[in-house]
C-alpha cells in the first residue's frame, strides 16, 4: 500500500520569505507558576536545540481573567535581554486584537498600541508573524487591513496572519490587505476536525496560507480520553505508534502534518522532554487507509 509523503524538512510560510520547521512551539503557559527567566530560557533552548524555529506567543498570554495580560511575551522579552542572540534563530510569531475582559478590538487605535505594546514586551523592533487573535465583528476589514499594512510598511512586522477567523472573514480582511496573508492558525486535532471537513483548509490551501493548528492534542483529552469517541481516537493513534516506535503524542502531530494544506501544530507542552519529543512526528509514516482509520473514529461514524 503506497505511503503518504513525509512533511518537508522545512515550510514556507504562505507566500512571504519566512521559513520554518515543519512543528512549532507555542508559549501560552509560559508565565504560569512563577516561571523565571532562566526557566524559560531553558525551553526556549529546547525548542531551538530539536529544530523548531517557529515560536508563537500572544499577548494574552498570561491573563487569568483578573491579572497577567501580557506576561508571557514580557517574560519572554527578558530571555531575549540576557541572551540577546537567541531571537534572530527563530521566527517570532505573537497575535493581538483581544481586550480583556473580552471585547474583540481591532480598530486602527487599538491594534496599533497593541503592536506597538508586544515590541516593547518582547523587547524586539520587528515581529515575524503578527496574528489577529480573534475577529472583531464591529470592525470594517478595511480598516484593519489598513492598519496592518501600515505595520508592515514601517518594518514593525514582517508578515500578517489570522486565527480562529471563519471563511469568509478570511476572505474579506485577505481582499483588502496590500500585504497578503500567510498563515491562518485554527484550532485542529484529531479529535477537531472541522476545519478537514468544512472548507477551511480548502481555502487555506486555494489562498496560499500555512495553517497553524493550536490545540493539536484536543486541549489535553487524548492524554486521558473519556469518551468513547475520544477512546476510539485514542486508540488508532496507538496502534499507530505502536507500530512505528511513537507516543500516540507524536501520532496525533504527525496525523496533521500529513494534510496537503501543510498544517503546522504548535506544540503546548512545557516540559523540555516533550518539546523535543514532538520533532518525531516528521518521521512517522501515513499510509491512507491509516490515515482515514484516525478520520472515521474522530467522525464515529463510517465514511459515506
Amino acid at each position: 500500500m503506497s505511503e503518504l509523503p513525509l512533511p518537508p524538512a522545512t515550510r514556507r510560510l504562505g507566500a512571504s520569505d519566512l521559513v520554518v520547521s515543519p512543528i512549532a512551539w507555542g508559549m501560552w503557559r509560559l508565565a504560569d507558576n512563577g516561571r523565571t527567566a532562566r526557566e524559560a530560557a531553558a525551553l526556549v533552548h529546547a525548542a531551538l536545540d530539536a529544530g523548531i524555529t517557529l515560536l508563537d506567543t500572544a499577548d494574552i498570554y498570561g491573563f487569568d481573567g483578573a491579572a497577567g495580560f501580557g506576561d508571557a511575551e514580557a517574560l519572554l522579552g527578558e530571555v531575549f535581554a540576557a541572551e540577546p542572540g537567541l531571537r534572530a534563530r527563530m521566527v517570532l510569531a505573537t497575535k493581538g486584537g483581544i481586550c480583556p475582559p473580552l471585547p474583540y478590538d481591532q480598530s486602527s487605535g487599538y491594534l496599533s498600541a497593541a503592536i506597538e505594546a508586544s515590541l516593547r514586551r518582547l523587547r524586539t523592533e520587528q515581529v515575524d508573524l503578527w496574528q489577529i487573535h480573534r475577529p472583531d465583528i464591529l470592525a470594517h476589514p478595511q480598516e484593519v487591513a489598513r492598519t496592518l499594512d501600515d505595520a508592515v510598511a514601517s518594518g514593525k512586522i514582517r508578515t500578517l496572519g489570522v486565527s480562529n477567523f471563519t471563511m469568509q472573514q478570511t476572505e474579506a480582511l485577505q481582499h483588502f490587505l496590500g500585504h497578503k496573508l500567510a498563515t491562518t492558525q485554527p484550532e485542529i486535532s484529531p479529535l477537531r476536525i472541522a476545519c478537514l471537513e468544512n472548507g477551511e483548509l480548502d481555502q487555506a490551501m486555494r489562498l496560499g496560507l500555512t495553517p497553524l493548528a493550536w490545540s493539536p492534542l484536543g486541549g489535553g483529552r487524548l492524554a486521558a480520553p473519556a469518551t468513547p469517541r475520544e477512546q476510539a481516537v485514542a486508540a488508532e493513534l496507538d496502534r499507530i505508534g505502536a507500530a512505528q516506535g511513537v507516543s500516540r503524542t507524536v501520532a496525533a502531530y504527525a496525523w496533521l502534518m500529513a494534510h496537503p494544506a501543510g498544517i503546522v501544530p504548535i506544540v503546548g507542552s512545557q516540559q523540555p522532554e516533550r518539546i523535543a519529543e514532538a520533532t518525531q512526528a516528521a518521521h512517522v509514516r501515513w499510509t491512507r487507509q491509516d490515515w482515514y482509520a484516525v478520520l472515521v473514529a474522530a467522525r464515529g461514524e463510517r465514511l459515506p
